[in-house]
């Protein structure tokens, strides 16, 4: 080669070498590395909208496959009365407060709600909030309940200052708290009072501040997706089961691909219902853990557990039949659901007890029979331990269950006795799901028959002054085979109970 053509590609391998280097140049000044933001560095690019950065998953549960799952579409926008708005995605009128665009490299911040005119209320959600617990006034939560005997319930449940939670806009102010992120006017229309006295929910939203860019002052980012979860009734089981719903609906309802963190803003101590929460979530917190501001990627905000139609239809008619995912597919009726029975598969899949392979096969000639008992136990720090009764012969009416089913003899009746109080949550979601027959007195433990099967019984025994609707509906969305017996006051006799009893299990072929 010659010199002159040595020396002609020398230039254009340098020219090409500069050129490289100048389009990395460009490249990075426009696309920041993915690192964690700090106080100094809080920019991170949000890819689009609605998903969360990019290695946020890694440290998320994923969802497991739940076999009454079908999937939650926003539109079209189900019918008013229908199953779907209330117990699916109902959650249907999408309302931006605060528009980001995909494009802007800095990530500013976003929030925006779903509606469900149904239920009259909303999922809503932003990306690059700042919470700030030294502005939430409540107890820590969290705490050991010995430790905590006395406490009232207005020191556990959160009252914000302005600021107590930002999210940065354009349109920011620059300086003090910045302007309320969310006007009067739109928390009337999309997250109303109805009858709750105080809503945590809608607290939290006004004390929301737009702040300005530069002042998104965090120690610490949390990337993954987080739903943020205020509880009322924390320690009975049915008020928690409304919450686990509207925890996990929210989920579903925008879009979370993995399961998401959870944190509690509440300062509630900690019960044994606690570790359901843990199960079905990647994480769980208490909004006091955290001793210094903290900003989320992704944050979704729960509607309390009374906006749920759980609650909702204890006042409301709603005419709905439950039936299974496949009933659903082939013959689409906007009376009837799969949904509880998806959200009952959720619960057992947390605990790693949805296959069928790690539950005993029912047969025809044998059953358990669960007996869902009520005792005495401390729930709370202002509860004394003593639970109202509801069967005052609940001993001899189970005795005498014991007594009637050992001498049966086309099939091998198995009486379980359901101390709930002394068992941990997977041990009665087994018994549920290894259950024939479940019979009990009206209480929480029976709001468990969401994760019972589908060829499930149920007998409810109701004393005269707790004929309440709880179980019956939950039954009856579920599809479950439902029998009540009507007390005249709380004292049942047990040859009553043993007759309702025979004619179920007649029905099963014993």
């Amino acid at each position: 080669m010659s010199r002159r053509r040595r020396g002609l590609l020398a230039r254009t391998v340098l020219f090409l070498f500069a050129l490289n280097a100048a389009s990395f140049a460009v490249y990075f000044l426009l696309h920041p590395p993915n690192r964690s933001p700090t106080a100094a560095d809080p920019f991170l690019p949000l890819e689009t909208l609605a998903i969360p950065h990019k290695n946020a998953r890694s440290t998320l549960k994923s969802w497991p496959s739940l076999p009454s799952f079908l999937p939650w579409r926003p539109s079209p926008a189900p019918p008013l009365r229908s199953c779907e708005a209330y117990f699916g995605h109902g959650f249907s009128r999408r309302v931006d407060v605060l528009r980001s665009s995909p494009s802007d490299v800095n990530g500013r911040g976003w929030f925006r709600c779903h509606y469900s005119e149904t239920l009259r209320s909303s999922v809503c959600e932003g990306g690059r909030i700042r919470m700030d617990p030294a502005r939430i006034l409540m107890s820590d939560g969290g705490e050991g309940l010995d430790a905590v005997i006395g406490r009232g319930e207005e020191e556990e449940l959160p009252r914000y200052q302005p600021g107590a939670f930002q999210i940065d806009s354009e349109g920011g102010d620059g300086g003090g708290d910045g302007k309320r992120a969310i006007d009067e006017g739109f928390l009337e229309k999309y997250l109303p009072h109805g009858a709750v006295q105080y809503h945590t929910m809608r607290a939290l939203m006004e004390s929301m501040r737009v702040i300005g860019h530069e002042q998104l002052d965090c120690t610490q980012w949390i990337e993954e997706p987080t739903v943020l979860v205020t509880r009322f009734e924390y320690a009975n089981l049915f008020h928690t089961v409304t919450d686990w719903y509207s925890a996990y609906v929210s989920s579903r309802v925008t879009g979370l691909s993995n399961r998401p963190n959870l944190v509690f803003v509440d300062g509630h101590c900690k019960t044994p219902l606690e570790e359901t929460w843990e199960a079905l979530f990647s994480s769980v917190r208490y909004a006091k853990n955290f001793s210094s501001p903290v900003c989320f990627r992704h944050a979704v905000f729960v509607p309390l557990g009374y906006e749920t139609a759980l609650f909702k239809g204890l006042t409301e008619h709603i005419s709905c039949r439950g039936t299974s995912a496949s009933d659903v597919r082939e013959d689409p009726d906007v009376q009837k659901t799969a949904r509880l029975s998806e959200f009952g598969e959720m619960l057992i899949a947390a605990f790693d007890i949805l296959e069928e392979k790690d539950l005993p096969r029912k047969s025809s000639v044998s059953h358990n029979v669960l007996f869902v008992r009520r005792e005495d136990y401390l729930a709370h720090p202002r509860h004394s331990g003593k639970v109202e009764s509801r069967l005052s012969n609940e001993q001899e009416v189970f005795d005498a269950i014991k007594v009637w089913a050992a001498n049966q003899e086309r099939c091998k009746i198995n009486v379980v006795n359901g101390l709930f109080a002394h068992m941990h949550v997977k041990e009665q979601l087994q018994a549920i799901q290894e259950a024939s027959v479940i019979i009990g007195a009206h209480g929480a433990g029976l709001t468990h028959l969401v994760a019972a099967r589908q060829n499930t019984r149920v007998l409810e025994i109701i004393s005269s002054i707790y004929r309440r609707p709880h179980f019956a509906l939950i039954s009856e969305w579920k599809g479950l085979e439902y029998h009540a017996i009507n007390l005249a006051g709380s004292h049942a006799r047990p040859a009553m109970v043993i007759d309702e009893l025979g004619s179920i299990m007649s029905g099963l072929g014993c």
